[in-house]
Formats: C-alpha cells, sequence, structure tokens
C-alpha cells in the first residue's frame, strides 16, 4: 500500500507541486493560489511531491502547461515518471466524486488510496487499465503495424487491452491474431511502463511467428508489414515501451 501521507517534518527538505489542468501540468516549489484539494504522491529523496487540479488561469508568470508527452526528455525521467501519476490521480479524484452505485458524494477513505461512499460503503480506486504490447519476430524480420489512429506513418508492435477473465499470455496470443492474423508462439514478459494516457498499464512481450500470413483488422490497422533492420520504418520514440523492444530486437539482431 502506498505512503498516502508525507513522513514527519524532519525528513522533509523541499516541495515539488505537481499541479495538473487535464493532461496539461507544470512544476513549480510551491502551489499556486486556489489550487484543488492536494493529493500526496509519494518523496523524492526528501522532496515531498503534490498533485493539483488547477485553472488554466492559475499559470503562475514563470511557469507554464505543458502536455505530458512533450514533458518527456525536459523533466528528468523520474520526474516525468511523477508528472503521470499525477496527472491519473487528478483524474480519479475528479471524476470519483459521487459514487457509481448509489449517487452519494464520496469521501477519502482512511488508510488506503480510495474513495468511500458513506452511504453504501463501496469503495473506488484508482483506474488502472491493463495492455499487453507485443513485438512479433521472424527470424531477422519483425512485424510492425500502423493503427489507424496514428497521425504520421508510424508503425508499432501489437497491442491492446487484456479483456476481463483473460490471463496476460491470452491477450497477446488474442491480440496479435485479432489485428493481423499470425499465430504465435514463445509468448515472453520483458517489462512494464506506467502509460498516464490516460491510465494504462502497458505489459511488453516479446513473441516468436508460428503460422500464417498477415490479414489485417482494417477497423483497427492500417498496414502491417515484416521488417529486416535496414528496411525499418519511422517507429515510436524513446518515450514509449514499443521502442524498447524494437531497439532490444535491433540489438540482439546485430549481434548475431
Amino acid at each position: 500500500m502506498p505512503r498516502l501521507q508525507p513522513p514527519d517534518t524532519p525528513a522533509i527538505s523541499d516541495a515539488l507541486w505537481f499541479h495538473v489542468h487535464g493532461s496539461q501540468v507544470f512544476v513549480a516549489e510551491a502551489p499556486v493560489p486556489d489550487a484543488g484539494e492536494p493529493i500526496f504522491l509519494g518523496m523524492l529523496g526528501t522532496t515531498a511531491c503534490w498533485s493539483v487540479e488547477v485553472e488554466p488561469s492559475a499559470e503562475p508568470d514563470d511557469g507554464s502547461f505543458t502536455d505530458l508527452r512533450a514533458l518527456y526528455g525536459r523533466l528528468p525521467e523520474i520526474q516525468w515518471t511523477i508528472a503521470g501519476r499525477a496527472v491519473q490521480l487528478v483524474e480519479w479524484a475528479r471524476t470519483h466524486r459521487f459514487c457509481g452505485r448509489c449517487g452519494t458524494a464520496t469521501e477519502p477513505s482512511p488508510g488506503e488510496r480510495a474513495m468511500r461512499c458513506p452511504a453504501c460503503g463501496l469503495l473506488a480506486f484508482p483506474r488502472l487499465a491493463p495492455a499487453i504490447i507485443t513485438l512479433v519476430s521472424r527470424g531477422d524480420e519483425v512485424l510492425l503495424a500502423r493503427g489507424v489512429t496514428f497521425p504520421v506513418p508510424m508503425y508499432s508492435c501489437i497491442a491492446g487491452f487484456v479483456e476481463p477473465g483473460e490471463t496476460l499470455e491470452d491477450a497477446v496470443r488474442r491480440e496479435v491474431r485479432e489485428e493481423v492474423g499470425v499465430e504465435i508462439t514463445n509468448v515472453a514478459y520483458v517489462a512494464s511502463q506506467p502509460w498516464p494516457f490516460p491510465h494504462s498499464l502497458m505489459i511488453g512481450f516479446t513473441a516468436d511467428w508460428a503460422a500464417g500470413d498477415i490479414v489485417i483488422d482494417p477497423s483497427e490497422i492500417l498496414d502491417a508489414q515484416w521488417f529486416r533492420p535496414d528496411t525499418m520504418p519511422m517507429i515510436p520514440p524513446g518515450i514509449s515501451i514499443a521502442r524498447k523492444l524494437i531497439d532490444g530486437w535491433l540489438h540482439a539482431v546485430a549481434g548475431r
């Protein structure tokens, strides 16, 4: 269970305030006037980190709201991760002010990260949607796809949300089969990444092609192809676990 309150005052030397409006953030050492109810995010060394919801008009003269994606590389990576946590928790607090079962106004549940309904007792925890993302390889080729929502001609790994009752491995096999029509084997976990767009946990896998030709689902995929290291298309930036999976494969192929 994460700590919900900062430790004793002597352990704190500084504070960082992550001001949130939608998916936009600015960071300051003190909250702006008229900020919302603070949410404790955790300790960064001896620095207490807080998030607050604010309106755009609350932006200080020496600060600027920046979209969370655009903040990547402009903040230290650990602070960017905390900013993502801030965005998710502010959104959760904003959208769980009332009970989803009986409509009563909720209140913080003591000792845990949850909103509790005082009338019926329903607990609402921060939402987290698990999603798998998979790099499928076939010898010295890798299968990459361009999704229908990509605004640029970028190719990435196969991804999708886990369905109720599925294992992660089942979700990997299903998503690959549904989106590009091939069968896979040797599904192996690699790493995970919090993905606050808006509240996902991306769980990365690799897999080997087993059978089948590419047959795309046009409602999800514009194009999918097998690529060699010397024919790679535009791929995702370093912010994403997709890029880490692709870079890992490229490194492995180069070392053969």
